[in-house]
């Protein structure tokens, strides 16, 4: 297991204990929260080493890596997918008009793809074998190993979609990134937020912290420190309501050890809470931060 000393968003060195974690997908292991006493990011404290990661992803369960709907949670997942890649594509067109993507953590390359048939010349970066080679046979196009692989090539839209959180050197793979993107180019990173209402509700339990896959647990506060950090400047954030949903959704199934009638409606009320809570707090379960030089 390694240790960290030292937060890599504000270099404190003074950590205290937040919450007990299980790892409900994988290896059923318990993970300690810390959290940064100076700027609050909250860390998977100690984590598994860097080469030791890999394994916490061989699952049928880790569904951002598959097509398949072999349950209901799958099938939510699915459909939400569905609608949210129209939602994905229009935010981004905002920004920018069909031009170069690169589409950091593309997973099994559904974004991508979808962007391709916008008229999108795409790029995607995917560690994991198996997914990449979904993307790449979906998307027709070579799918990079990793970002090293691209020095030569600059972007006018880069995406990571929930991937930030899974990146054991954020802030030095966010520098590298800053570098790829062009200079009126545009950078949109998701992440779970842990202070949203349906993380305050399911605590210990709650899907968002993904442990020990997510090795970092980001507030809004965090994520602007980062970006100033590196210069960056935040132009705009936007929630993905449908993300309270379907974290309440697990967060039940992991409460329960089953799907239930019960956890399906208990999912839709605090999913539905936690949105309305947010509509004053700006505190809703996952938010893009859209970001430019």
């Amino acid at each position: 297991m390694q240790q960290i000393k030292v937060c890599p968003v504000c270099e404190g060195s003074t950590f205290k204990n937040y919450l007990s974690c299980k790892d409900y997908t994988v290896s059923h292991e318990t993970f300690q929260l810390t959290k940064c006493e100076v700027c609050d990011l909250v860390l998977t404290n100690p984590r598994p080493e860097n080469k030791k990661l890999d394994k916490y992803y061989i699952s049928d369960d880790y569904i951002s890596h598959t097509s398949n709907a072999n349950s209901l949670i799958d099938r939510v997942y699915l459909l939400a997918r569905k609608f949210t890649l129209n939602k994905k594509l229009k935010l981004i067109s905002r920004y920018n008009t069909p031009s170069k993507l690169l589409d950091y953590g593309c997973g099994t390359g559904e974004f991508i793809n979808h962007c391709k048939s916008n008229g999108w010349n795409i790029s995607g970066v995917e560690p994991s074998i198996l997914a990449r080679e979904k993307a790449s046979a979906l998307t027709s196009s070579e799918i990079k190993t990793s970002i090293q692989e691209l020095r030569e090539e600059y972007f006018d839209v880069i995406t990571l979609w929930h991937v930030l959180e899974h990146i054991p050197d954020f802030d030095k793979a966010l520098k590298t990134i800053s570098k790829l993107l062009n200079e009126k180019g545009t950078l949109f990173i998701a992440v779970p937020n842990y202070k949203s209402f349906d993380a305050e509700i399911y605590k210990h339990i709650w899907a968002g912290y993904d442990v020990p896959r997510h090795l970092w647990h980001f507030a809004p506060s965090t994520i602007k420190k980062l970006l100033s950090n590196q210069s960056l400047t935040l132009k705009e954030i936007v929630p993905m309501k449908l993300d309270s949903f379907y974290v309440s959704l697990l967060s039940e199934k992991y409460k329960r050890n089953k799907q239930s009638l019960p956890g399906m409606i208990n999912a839709f009320i605090n999913g539905l809470r936690s949105n309305l809570k947010a509509q004053k707090t700006g505190d809703y379960s996952s938010l893009i931060y859209i970001i430019q030089k």
